[in-house]
């Protein structure tokens, strides 16, 4: 068990003073009361999907997209944005929360990553994101999360266990944080409204095997800061629905507190159930999604192989990570004949 500061630091408990006065001025002095009444579902859901933003690499729209798109069955634009919308309060707060308790980060391929996500995300959102089905946006979510559902299952143990992190070059932390931030902001956050925070954690913990302890942290304030990035580059388009500022008001009072609980909260239970249970609702919403939507036998074909060859990726990845490690020695190359 691992020990947590008894009292919260300040620069936290100022934040939320002013979250939730400016959150009550807006709903009882605006007359919203009756919008945040109806909906409720969304905050019930992102109850569960906050703890998970504080305390694994996946953001708080790993919840809030499947239930609003194949759950409720809104719009996949709805989805990503009203993501974007709520981790700008979840996954903020749980930032805050991290800084201020001076957890341990990954900081040179973080801060490059914050890089590359400024350019990535409203690239993305401008260019490539407007032009992606809302199909095709469901099965990208689909297989992106199934694929990491299968490498965490399986790689759980290992992961769970590891200590530090491996020693890279100042080089390596750059280009590799660039990647990560400005693709993963441009192919998957820009049309999902999550993923790049995801990415960084897996490339964090198979190139450079880093401890959980480090990796999680890294990951969410990089979403934080993503989220921030992708929520004011929609309101400058004027392309958020007013159904996305409805869910907001509902969930953003619980994610505010939620996720800031899953960063406290996991300091007092193993990681294991927890990445247990995020693997089981990848890899389930997958299933569900395929199901959902009645693929046909090509595009569901297609999805799969999409799933193995992110999992070869992260093979690839987690062996060149051991040879960075010292763990296994690089291949020697044949002697000529």
């Amino acid at each position: 068990m691992r020990s947590t500061p008894r009292q919260l630091p300040w620069p936290f408990i100022i934040w939320l003073a002013a979250f939730y006065t400016a959150w009550v001025a807006i709903v009882f002095f605006g007359d919203r009361w009756s919008v945040v009444q109806e909906h409720w579902p969304i905050a019930a859901a992102m109850a569960m999907g906050s703890y998970f933003a504080g305390s694994t690499p996946m953001g708080g729209g790993t919840v809030g997209f499947p239930v609003l798109v194949l759950l409720f069955d809104q719009p996949a634009t709805i989805g990503r944005n009203f993501s974007f919308a709520v981790q700008s309060i979840g996954m903020v707060s749980a930032s805050i929360l991290i800084l201020a308790l001076r957890r341990p980060l990954a900081w040179r391929m973080t801060g490059w990553s914050l890089v590359g996500a400024t350019i990535g995300t409203p690239l993305g959102l401008f260019v490539y994101a407007p032009f992606v089905p809302g199909v095709a946006a469901k099965l990208v979510f689909a297989v992106v999360w199934a694929s990491f559902g299968v490498m965490t299952f399986v790689k759980l143990r290992e992961l769970s266990t590891l200590e530090g992190m491996t020693v890279t070059t100042a080089r390596f932390d750059r280009l590799s944080g660039l990647a990560v931030g400005f693709f993963g902001g441009a192919l998957i956050t820009s049309i999902t409204g999550i993923g790049v925070d995801m990415l960084l954690y897996v490339v964090l913990v198979l190139l450079v095997r880093a401890d959980l302890k480090i990796a999680i942290p890294s990951s969410v304030v990089l979403m934080a800061y993503t989220s921030l990035i992708g929520l004011a580059t929609n309101t400058l388009r004027g392309n958020i629905e007013p159904e996305v500022w409805a869910n907001w008001l509902a969930a953003a009072p619980v994610v505010a507190i939620g996720a800031p609980l899953g960063v406290i909260i996991v300091n007092y239970i193993p990681r294991q159930p927890t990445l247990l249970i995020v693997s089981v609702l990848c890899i389930g919403q997958f299933v569900w999604t395929c199901v959902n939507e009645r693929v046909a036998w090509t595009t569901l074909l297609a999805a799969v192989l999409g799933v193995l060859a992110f999992n070869l990726c992260f093979h690839v990845m987690y062996t060149r990570g051991r040879r960075l490690a010292g763990i296994d020695p690089a291949p020697v190359p044949p002697a000529a004949a």
